[in-house]
């Protein structure tokens, strides 16, 4: 007896020993297990090495809390949580979570949040909460703060897609998380604030049609107008990524040169361009409006980049709305909203992480682009047009009357037509064994060929422009349609383009990232339920009942002896 005692005494204390020795490599040596096939709670080594070089601590308020949320918000809420608890596990604790309901307290306390939360760019989703008394609508703010060394950068924890089921909506929005805060995370950690231009001097899109563009841009780089007439070559040095947004005259030899010496020198370039001069203003003023050709002098560079913006139109069966007055009532005009085939919305069906996931993306009068085999570039589209398209070539003259036409669908039949391109790769020198341009000042010598780069060419100026609120001159974000109060995935786009091109570490490459989707059949539930309820409810009184019989004979049997 004393023999099994101290037996155990001794198992007792090594046991003991062995908890305490476990204990103490596990303070000193952090590890997690993942035990998912696709691994969705592993982080990736880009985002555990911006984590672990954090040096300041930097807070996360998430405002996706609050009560009466649907099954599907309280899943992306978990999934909010989990993600950061692991970004809080690898940033050595300098990182702090605190979820937030934005609608508590009063009236007053509410539209107090509610403005704040407006103010530093986090917007709003209406939703409709079913309940026991009916359907109510709910205000909710799916999104997060990000807050380091005074600087707040808000991240979207809710992607929208128009015609995709919400579950693989919800499924997507959970996949963006790593890269959401991952890159947010970057953007206000980063030490110096990187410096993108906006060409100036072109008749390029105003302030005011880039306002939301730039502020939203701003948020995490500077940003501000460049003039390649005057600008120096040591201050082209100084920026990452070049913005030429829909210019309306030609580019000289000279400013052509800067933005060669820009490339070469492993510049990003941001082409939006207008290859057709067409504006529903016009139209609506006149009725009708010749479509032409604009003569930007910018075909040969973007020929040995690797791209060709043609001079044609695309209109597409799956395009925005215009408003238009389709006669008068007592006096009245009568507005209508109508599809204008020169409006399409793209939807990216690539897989690319710069347009994964995205919802549509509107634009306006774009054209085609052809993608040319340039040694060293690779080229890949990343917007297309919807099969039911058609090309039309320029000049040609466009009327308001065409909305009145009943398209022919025989006529928009066709593969997608390429409307936006990526160009990556080593860029040869449009200025190689030619003479400098005159009006070029200064020692700049360019190379042959460039150091590896990127740029993003798009055949319309105006998918980055935000509409303007004609009666106080105000902007309305980038991508919302003021006349169908439609969001769409423009500014989205524009972020993703910008984080692509100025980063070099892959961290959007995060956004491939896939979480399987693993939903009950709905059919089989709604015709199995009841047998399923009865062997849930009756399988576990009939083993208790047989358990409890055994249990009786077995006594009985084991005391008879």
């Amino acid at each position: 007896m004393v023999e099994h005692r101290r037996k155990d005494l001794i198992t007792l204390l090594f046991s003991l020993i062995a908890i305490i020795i476990i204990n103490i490599l596990a303070s000193h040596f952090f590890t997690r297990i993942d035990f998912t096939a696709e691994k969705r709670y592993t982080l990736s080594p880009i985002t555990k090495d911006i984590l672990k070089n954090l040096d300041d601590n930097i807070q996360i308020t998430v405002y996706l809390e609050g009560d009466e949320f649907p099954p599907a918000f309280r899943r992306l809420r978990s999934s909010t949580f989990d993600v950061l608890a692991d970004f809080k596990a690898y940033s050595g604790n300098k990182l702090s979570i605190d979820f937030v309901n934005p609608m508590a307290g009063d009236q007053r306390a509410q539209q107090e949040n509610y403005q704040k939360l407006m103010e530093t760019g986090i917007e709003p989703t209406n939703l409709n909460v079913t309940t026991e008394s009916g359907n109510s609508q709910k205000i909710i703010f799916p999104a997060a703060l990000v807050t380091y060394k005074g600087v707040q950068i808000p991240v979207k924890l809710l992607q929208t897609q128009k015609g995709v089921d919400p579950q693989e909506v919800l499924n997507n929005s959970i996949q963006n998380l790593e890269y959401a805060f991952a890159s947010t995370i970057k953007k206000a950690s980063s030490g110096g604030r990187q410096r993108i231009g906006l060409t100036e001097g072109h008749g390029e899109l105003t302030d005011l049609q880039l306002s939301d563009a730039m502020n939203s841009l701003a948020d995490w780089s500077e940003v501000g107008r460049v003039d390649l007439g005057t600008i120096s070559f040591e201050g082209l040095d100084k920026l990452r990524l070049l913005i030429i947004a829909k210019p309306d005259r030609q580019f000289t030899e000279a400013e052509k040169y800067k933005i060669d010496y820009f490339v070469m020198r492993g510049g990003r370039v941001l082409w939006a361009i207008d290859q057709v001069s067409a504006e529903l203003d016009s139209l609506r003023g006149a009725g009708e409006q010749l479509a032409f050709g604009k003569k930007l002098n910018l075909d040969d560079m973007l020929f040995r980049y690797g791209a060709r913006i043609n001079y044609d139109l695309i209109a597409d069966l799956n395009s925005a709305q215009i408003p238009l007055n389709v006669g008068a009532v007592a006096g009245q005009p009568q507005i209508q909203l109508l599809p204008w085939m020169f409006y399409p919305i793209f939807m990216p069906v690539s897989t690319h992480p710069l347009v994964k996931n995205l919802d549509g993306i509107r634009s306006e009068f774009p054209s085609t682009i052809d993608l040319i085999d340039v040694k060293g570039i690779r080229g890949e589209v990343v917007l297309a047009s919807s099969p039911y398209n058609r090309k039309i070539d320029v000049p040609t003259m466009l009327s308001l009357q065409m909305v009145e036409q009943e398209p022919d669908p025989k006529l928009f039949q066709g593969a997608p037509k390429a409307a936006g391109v990526l160009l990556e790769g080593e860029f040869p020198s449009v200025f190689r064994n030619r003479a400098r341009p005159v009006g070029v000042s200064g020692a700049a010598v360019i190379p042959p060929v460039s150091k590896p780069g990127k740029m993003l060419v798009i055949a319309d100026g105006d998918i980055l422009k935000n509409q303007i609120n004609a009666s106080d001159g105000s902007h309305y974000p980038l991508g919302f349609d003021r006349y169908t109060q439609e969001q769409y995935a423009n500014k989205n786009f524009l972020l993703n383009a910008a984080d692509y091109l100025m980063d070099d570490s892959g961290i959007i490459g995060l956004r491939n990232k896939e979480i399987k989707l693993r939903l009950l059949d709905r059919t089989k539930i709604r015709a199995e339920k009841t047998f399923w309820q009865v062997v849930n409810l009756g399988l576990p009184l009939i083993m208790l009942i047989a358990c409890g019989i055994f249990q009786h004979y077995f006594r009985i049997r084991k005391y008879a002896r």
